[in-house]
């Protein structure tokens, strides 16, 4: 043991293999067989390195695939709602050129509300949902208050009373709340 400059003991390394002075043929002295044992280190890290390339290639070329799919289901999806939307246009493109001269009231709102029906049916197929919360409870979630109306009853404060615009859930995610006057109880 050799001496530390505080004065304790300090341990020597040994020598071992790997410290031996490497020759001219690229092989630590003393060991034959260390050039065969680097050339097969050499070989399965450049086989390591091509499949992690490959295997990064590879998963590359997933995500790209992935994505462009991804888009077309989307196009396909916005293709098909448009599709079944071109006969509620039609409707509307037919009752839109009728004569107004020819036509009394009654039958232009008839018309419009039957457009609508359609319209909407088409919608809530596709995941639509319309939120008309008449006498429901208010929520804030879904509901925008417009205003207040004195409540006749305390079982009646907060709920809905009138509403001034219908609110609109597409497949669970709000588009637009429903604008509402809300009763208070005031007692």
């Amino acid at each position: 043991m050799a001496e530390r400059n505080d004065g304790g003991p300090t341990e020597v390394p040994t020598p071992t293999t790997a410290d031996a002075p490497v020759g001219e043929a690229g092989s630590a002295q003393g060991a034959p067989g260390m050039a065969g044992d680097t050339e097969e280190l050499t070989r399965q890290l450049a086989e390591q390195h091509d499949k992690y390339l490959r295997l990064a290639a590879e998963f590359d070329n997933f995500r790209r695939r992935t994505v462009k799919e991804r888009a077309e289901a989307g196009a396909r999806g916005q293709a098909e709602l448009v599709r079944q939307l071109i006969d509620p246009l039609d409707d509307l493109a037919r009752f839109a050129h009728v004569d107004p001269a020819s036509t009394d009231a009654a039958t232009v709102v008839q018309g419009a509300a039957m457009v609508e029906t359609k319209l909407l049916k088409v919608l809530g197929t596709a995941g639509l949902t319309v939120l008309a919360p008449v006498d429901e409870t208010f929520d804030p979630n879904l509901h925008e208050a417009v205003t207040t109306t004195p409540a006749a009853s305390p079982e009646d404060d907060h709920t809905v009373a009138q509403v001034f615009q219908v609110g609109y859930l597409f497949n669970g995610m709000l588009l637009r709340p429903a604008r509402v006057v809300v009763k208070q109880w005031n007692g």
